[in-house]
């Protein structure tokens, strides 16, 4: 079973397709006994990093998320809020991963937000199991955490960034793989098993 953590942001009904499909439980809820219970715990989002942060806050979610033992995984503006600090609305936000997010340079060349299907290299972690490299996944983004040791997969758009996070026991996408045809279908199924 995922239990998926509705903090008032993001695309949740793609989400709960996705796991529809793949025939899988899951139990939509901000409870912070639940979440503390949880075998598997996704942090999905979409929408703007200081109010999701303040949504977490006031759910009393954060320092909960920080110390989860079981798989974790975020999702788009989920696996942001993971990182140590957002340039957007200048937030500090859950620092499981050392990562700074930031908005894409104006001067990068590419449209902003990264809206579409792009590539992903050097995958590390366990979510890309029977995963080729250089498969293409969905994206919509306006800010993305830089390329460090806790990346997990990297993608270039006007520059390299970190299209996915790894660090222990929690993962990160920043693409959406709820969107992201039979590829994003194997990624989550890999995180159910893990």
């Amino acid at each position: 079973m995922v239990t998926i953590i509705d903090y008032g942001t993001g695309n949740l009904r793609s989400v709960i397709n996705a796991f529809e499909r793949l025939g899988t439980d899951y139990l939509l809820t901000s409870d912070p006994v639940a979440i503390q219970k949880a075998e598997r715990v996704l942090l999905p989002g979409v929408g703007e990093a200081a109010t999701a942060m303040a949504q977490l806050r006031d759910k009393g979610l954060t320092d909960l998320l920080r110390h989860l033992k079981c798989p974790v995984l975020g999702i788009c503006l989920g696996m942001q809020l993971l990182c140590a600090y957002s340039e957007e609305g200048e937030t500090e936000c859950l620092g499981v991963f050392p990562n700074r997010v930031r908005r894409f340079p104006a001067d990068a060349g590419v449209k902003v937000p990264h809206v579409g299907w792009n590539s992903i290299h050097d995958l590390k972690s366990p979510l890309y199991k029977d995963i080729k490299e250089d498969e293409y996944v969905y994206y919509v983004h306006s800010y993305a955490a830089e390329i460090n040791e806790c990346t997990a997969a990297a993608t270039d758009y006007g520059g390299w960034f970190s299209g996915s996070l790894y660090k222990n026991n929690f993962y990160g996408c920043q693409f959406h793989p709820e969107k992201s045809g039979a590829v994003g279908g194997r990624i989550l199924a890999n995180f159910l098993t893990l």
